[in-house]
């Protein structure tokens, strides 16, 4: 078994998903191995905005990139990244939008564990009521305890904001 560095922990990305139906398609519902525990983190905007504003898209772009080159670069130097997903509906199926993930590494990962985390809150009892609304066909039961999400209006210079926009 290798032993891990803290150089391997600092190339790691911890991911923020701010869409609440697409971390349970990630999850499973809490099912998955290893993510039977659904933690929902409050940030800090000026963090949040902080962290996208120094973000490089987690893959090459033609309309964002002069060429792959300075992608690489600029992903090497980024301490954070964006990547757009499609969001997910109730039943976890792709929609015709994207949902923001945000990966943080570097500067970015320390600056989200030790200044803008706001409140951590244990969601896995939400997450599995609603699935188990939904196997027992409670479609609008399930829908009723959605946690209220709304459109963030992201800073200009998101990267890959203009293709989802």
């Amino acid at each position: 078994m290798r032993t891990r560095t803290r150089k391997d922990y600092e190339h790691r990305l911890t991911w923020i998903k701010p869409s609440f139906l697409w971390m349970m398609y990630r999850c499973g519902w809490g099912e998955k191995a290893d993510q039977e525990t659904v933690l929902a983190i409050e940030i800090d905007r000026g963090g949040f905005d902080w962290a996208l504003r120094h973000a490089c898209l987690s893959h090459y772009d033609p309309d964002e990139h002069p060429d792959r080159a300075a992608w690489r670069w600029e992903l090497k130097r980024a301490p954070a990244r964006v990547q757009w997903d499609p969001e997910r509906d109730l039943r976890l199926q792709p929609l015709p939008y994207r949902s923001l993930q945000l990966g943080l590494s570097g500067e970015a990962s320390r600056r989200y564990a030790d200044e803008w985390t706001v409140a951590i809150r244990d969601v896995t009892p939400l997450a599995q009521e609603i699935r188990s609304r939904l196997r027992c066909d409670d479609a609008p039961g399930a829908l009723a305890l959605l946690p209220e999400e709304h459109a963030y209006p992201a800073p200009g210079g998101t990267p890959g904001l203009r293709r989802v926009s």
